[in-house]
C-alpha cells in the first residue's frame, strides 16, 4: 500500500498553518468541484482526494496521527486519544463515510473497520467495548455521542440520514437551516435505552462563504459583459439564477440577491455576489484590432 502524501495533495508544506491548509483546500475544491467539471471522472477523483487530504490535515489530532504513523501505514489502536472517536472506542472520529476514502486511508485509520463517526447510509458505531466488563449480562443505560457530517445543501434544505447504532439502523431528520455545531438527540436508541447525541458538522462548500444568515459567492464576468452590460449565471442554494450586470461594472463589485441566503428564525438572509472580471486568455487577430481601436479611441478622448 503506497504512502499518500496529503500535504502534496493540497500543495502545502508540512509546516503549513491551519489557515494555509484551509485556503489551499478551498481553492482546489472549487477548481475540481463536480459542478464545474460535469462528466469528468478525473476531476471527480481529484475532488475526492482533496477532500480526503483535508479531512486529515484540517484536524489537529488526525494530522498528528498521520504525521507520526503515516509512513508506517497504520495507527496503533493505543495511539488514539481518550476523546477520539466515541470515547476512545478504538477509532479516530473522522465523521464521514470512510469507505469512500482511499486504501491508504483505510489501512492507516480503519482499525478493524472501526473508523468512528457517523454518516448517512453507511457509518457504524461499534459499542462492544462500551458494554464489555459489565458482567452478568446486565445492561446499563448509556448515552453515546458522535458527529454526523452533512453537506451544505443537506443542511440548507434539510435531509434524512441513516445511522447505525448497536446493530440498529436509525433515521435522523436534519431540519432545514441547520447550522454547523448544532446538537440533535435521538432519545432511547442508545445502549440500554440511553440516548444518541449527535453534533452536526456541515461540510464546507467551495462555492459559498457563510456570515451569519448571509452567503457570499463569486462569479466570473467577461470584460465585454462588464463594459456593455448583460447577464451571468450565479449559483444559489436553490439552483443557478440569472444575474443582470449593469453596463460599466467594475471588477470586485458586490451585488445582492435578496432572500437567497441562509434561513433563520428572523428570516432568510441574502446572497452577495462578488464579480471577477475575466479577460480572454487568447485574442483572435480581429479581437486584437478591435482592442487597438478601442485604445486609440479612448486615448483621443
Amino acid at each position: 500500500m503506497a504512502y499518500k502524501d496529503y500535504y502534496d495533495v493540497l500543495g502545502v508544506a508540512r509546516s503549513a498553518s491551519e489557515g494555509e491548509i484551509k485556503s489551499a483546500y478551498r481553492k482546489l475544491a472549487k477548481q475540481f468541484h463536480p459542478d464545474k467539471n460535469p462528466g469528468d471522472s478525473k476531476a471527480a477523483d481529484r475532488f475526492k482526494e482533496i477532500g480526503e487530504a483535508y479531512a486529515v490535515l484540517a484536524d489537529a489530532e488526525k494530522r498528528k496521527l498521520y504525521d507520526q504513523y503515516g509512513h508506517a501505514g497504520q495507527v496503533p489502536p493505543g495511539a488514539y486519544d481518550a476523546g477520539a472517536g466515541f470515547g476512545g472506542m478504538g477509532g479516530a472520529n473522522f465523521g464521514g463515510d470512510a469507505s469512500q476514502f482511499s486504501d491508504f486511508f483505510q489501512g492507516l485509520f480503519g482499525q478493524q473497520g472501526r473508523a468512528g463517526g457517523f454518516r448517512g447510509g453507511s457509518a457504524q458505531v461499534d459499542l462492544d467495548d462500551l458494554m464489555s466488563g459489565m458482567g452478568g449480562g446486565r445492561r446499563f443505560v448509556q448515552n453515546v455521542e458522535g458527529e454526523l457530517q452533512v453537506t451544505l445543501q443537506e443542511a440548507y434544505a434539510g435531509s434524512e440520514e441513516t445511522i447505525q447504532v448497536e446493530s440498529k439502523r436509525l433515521a435522523v431528520r436534519i431540519p432545514a437551516g441547520t447550522r454547523d455545531g448544532a446538537r440533535l438527540r435521538v432519545s432511547g436508541q442508545g445502549p440500554g435505552g440511553g440516548d444518541v447525541l449527535l453534533t452536526i458538522r456541515v461540510l464546507e462548500d467551495a462555492r459559498f462563504d457563510i456570515d451569519g444568515s448571509d452567503l457570499t459567492t463569486s462569479v466570473d464576468v467577461p470584460v465585454d459583459t462588464a463594459a456593455l452590460g448583460g447577464s451571468v449565471r450565479v449559483p444559489t442554494m436553490k439552483g443557478d439564477v440569472s444575474l443582470n450586470i449593469p453596463a460599466g461594472t467594475s471588477g470586485g463589485r458586490r451585488m445582492r440577491l435578496k432572500g437567497q441566503g441562509w434561513p433563520a428564525k428572523t428570516g432568510t438572509g441574502d446572497l452577495y455576489v462578488r464579480l471577477n472580471l475575466v479577460l480572454p486568455a487568447q485574442l483572435s487577430d480581429e479581437e486584437k484590432k478591435l482592442y487597438e481601436q478601442l485604445r486609440t479611441l479612448r486615448g483621443s478622448q
